[in-house]
């Protein structure tokens, strides 16, 4: 209901109907702008996985990233985090955008490593704008010999 319709169009209305529309707003659990921008990127980064025989091979596109804004973790000792933030150029121009397509804020990818990936042994270059994470096989489990028992005559 428009309360200038009431008689009631003063400041003090007009402030507290302000007020009561931006606790409405908060008291909704709709997640933010940038929190829905930022769990597309994270979905949206591509990603492919080669095997190889002695290793397992993670290739991400990170145009315009340097090594220090990209982080490469493990987790839970079998979950290959990569992560990192792309931000806008804050230079001080004169010009303004009139179009923003290329994607900024944070991004991560997750992978969850098979068994016999060596967490110990990983390298991450990144190079031209692409991300390559190379993980090490363990080498195959020596099969297990049979135990021979003694049999004794009693």
């Amino acid at each position: 209901m428009d309360i200038r319709l009431m008689g009631l169009d003063s400041p003090l209305f007009h402030t507290l109907r302000h007020l009561v529309d931006d606790n409405d707003k908060s008291a909704t659990n709709a997640p933010t702008q940038t929190y829905v921008r930022d769990a597309k990127a994270m979905a949206t980064t591509p990603a492919d996985v080669k095997e190889y025989p002695n290793s397992y091979v993670f290739i991400i596109d990170m145009p315009g990233l340097k090594s220090g804004e990209i982080q490469v973790q493990v987790e839970d000792d079998n979950v290959l985090v990569i992560s990192g933030e792309r931000k806008r150029d804050e230079g001080k121009e004169e010009g303004k955008y009139v179009r923003m397509e290329r994607r900024i804020g944070k991004f991560m990818r997750k992978f969850v490593l098979p068994e016999n990936a060596n967490t110990e042994a990983i390298s991450a270059v990144c190079q031209d704008g692409v991300l390559t994470v190379t993980i090490q096989k363990l080498p195959p489990p020596e099969p297990k010999k049979p135990k021979t028992i003694e049999v004794k005559i009693g």
